[in-house]
């Protein structure tokens, strides 16, 4: 019993950082473009996507996005037909850019607010994994001040300090009954920081093609002092200290990143990036409590994540002086291995299609609207430390909406 129960309490619930929840969302305009953006200079999203390109872009930028994502999967356990979903709920990851510079100068400087993570999801408390997750709510904020600068009239540098503050609630059940037949309950909840920093350069060739170069850096959060409230058997009480504090530390992805854009004519704009994200520092959790018992010890789990790859492209048409069309998709890969896939994340390659729109409302005030379908692959598998064996069925509905004002 005392296996079982270390390994229901293994997993963190920051593990959901992992590729599952690394949501990318930056922009709707990039996301309309299928999430392109690393070789565009389109707005305050820039800040984002490439801060060499800030300068380049000849207005000032307020801007402020979200995009409410429904995460849907489904559990088929192994060897039957029984089906297990999440609860229908909706994520809402935002966005705040702000640029600015004198006109004529070859400077910007600008602050980014965004949630490149986060996660709602909700399997209930009667399905067969619920000793690893039941109930996750995730959201990481970054905070990012930024300086771009145009070196010459062909090349732009840029880079920002990054400030991530999350938090965490995660819902577990713990294979110890109460004299109902109730399994036990552990909700693990806390809030942590870390540091990083994003850089890019922007070319623009002869041609007309632009070409970007951008490293968003690794950040390892920090969780001191988290909760954890266990709701256990009065016999077991003095084994689960209640309430409890624990401590973590996870490397949230850097990402290296190269872009293009080229406009064949007028009214159309052609963009493709080419990510790859770096999970492979990710080798494991290791979880500390404060107050430890022969029943609650802490843990070193194992993770083996690796790094991905992904690949996209996208399109934005005129179709008049006030109405821009934009569709897209790409490919992404899993960073979870085989046998190491969890129902917070239960992580594979994805393939997705973009579509959105722009309209010039005011000479000085855009509105831009997007939506993202995307289809995570069939995925069967066998978790090596909680065993939970079946295939998960994973898709992803996201539309979006932002306001800029640029002058």
């Amino acid at each position: 019993m005392r296996k079982l129960l270390l390994l229901a309490l293994a997993m963190a619930p920051v593990l959901a950082f992992a590729q599952g929840f690394q949501v990318n969302l930056e922009g709707q305009k990039q996301i309309g473009m299928g999430h392109t953006g690393t070789g565009l200079a389109q707005d305050g999203a820039a800040l984002f996507f490439n801060p060499g390109a800030v300068a380049t872009e000849s207005q000032n930028y307020v801007q402020a996005g979200v995009s409410p994502l429904s995460f849907n999967s489904v559990f088929n356990p192994a060897g039957t037909s029984e089906q297990y979903h999440t609860a229908s709920k909706w994520a809402p990851p935002f966005t705040f850019y702000g640029t600015w510079g004198p006109k004529e100068a070859r400077w910007k400087v600008g602050m980014a607010v965004y949630t490149p993570f986060g996660g709602l999801t909700d399997w209930g408390t009667i399905w067969p994994g619920r000793f690893a997750a039941e109930k996750l709510d995730l959201k990481a904020f970054y905070f990012q001040p930024t300086l771009s600068i145009k070196l010459t009239d062909w090349m732009s540098i840029g880079g920002g300090f990054v400030y991530n503050h999350g938090t965490v609630d995660l819902t577990r059940a713990i294979p110890i009954e109460n004299g109902n037949g109730q399994s036990s309950q552990a909700e693990l909840s806390g809030s942590g920081k870390g540091y990083g920093w994003n850089a890019g350069i922007y070319f623009t060739t002869q041609s007309g093609v632009t070409v970007g170069i951008t490293h968003r850096s690794k950040v390892t959060t920090t969780i001191n002092d988290g909760t954890a409230t266990f709701t256990v058997p009065g016999s077991l009480a003095t084994s689960f200290p209640s309430p409890n504090q624990f401590s973590a530390s996870i490397p949230l992805s850097g990402t290296n990143s190269i872009g293009i854009g080229f406009r064949p004519c007028s009214k159309w704009l052609l963009a493709m990036d080419v990510n790859i994200v770096e999970w492979d520092p990710f080798k494991a959790l290791s979880f500390n409590y404060k107050n430890t018992t022969p029943l609650l010890q802490d843990t070193h789990s194992p993770r083996n994540y690796h790094n991905t790859v992904g690949v996209r492209g996208g399109a934005q048409y005129m179709a008049t002086d006030k109405l821009a069309l934009r569709f897209g998709g790409g490919y992404a890969e899993a960073a979870a291995p085989n046998g190491y896939v969890t129902p917070e994340v239960p992580d594979a390659d994805r393939a997705y299609v973009t579509g959105g729109l722009g309209y010039k409302l005011a000479q000085h005030f855009d509105i831009d609207l997007s939506f993202e379908y995307e289809h995570l692959l069939q995925r069967t598998q066998t978790n090596f430390e909680t065993q939970l064996s079946g295939t998960f069925k994973s898709n992803v509905y996201i539309p979006g909406i932002s306001l800029a004002y640029h002058w």
